[in-house]
């Protein structure tokens, strides 16, 4: 008789992609019912609705230069078609992107910072390799 042992060790994969789009609409990247954050850019220390635990992400700043990247390649190129394209006021033009910058930021910013938990989440990074 020969002893085979099974590796139980082996964590079962987590899907990164539904991870990712249940982060972004700010939801667990578990079960993608309970919310993940609370305030505007708190991460709630478990999901209430499957108990997953959540305060081991670690997305320190990466949300912020997601946000930054994606917002200047947006805006660059559109400030500079609109003002090849209609030459506006210059106050007109400033005040138009500065909203426009500052409202795409703000509605980037907590979905990215999903996005990074949720990676991570999927990835098992940071302490979220333990049951769950």
């Amino acid at each position: 008789m020969t002893d085979q042992t099974i590796d139980t060790n082996t964590p079962d994969e987590r899907a990164t992609w539904p991870a990712i789009s249940k982060g972004f609409r700010c939801k667990c990247p578990n079960c993608g019912e309970g919310k993940l954050l609370h305030s505007y850019l708190k991460v709630n220390d478990a999901c209430a609705s499957c108990g997953q635990e959540l305060f081991h992400h670690r997305a320190d700043d990466g949300p912020a230069y997601l946000t930054i990247l994606i917002v200047g390649h947006l805006m660059a190129p559109a400030l500079h078609v609109s003002y090849v394209q209609w030459r506006p006021e210059p106050l007109t033009l400033f005040t138009i992107f500065a909203l426009g910058c500052l409202a795409l930021s703000l509605y980037l910013l907590p979905r990215l910072k999903g996005v990074v938990v949720a990676y991570q989440w999927a990835r098992r990074m940071h302490g979220f390799g333990k049951e769950n």
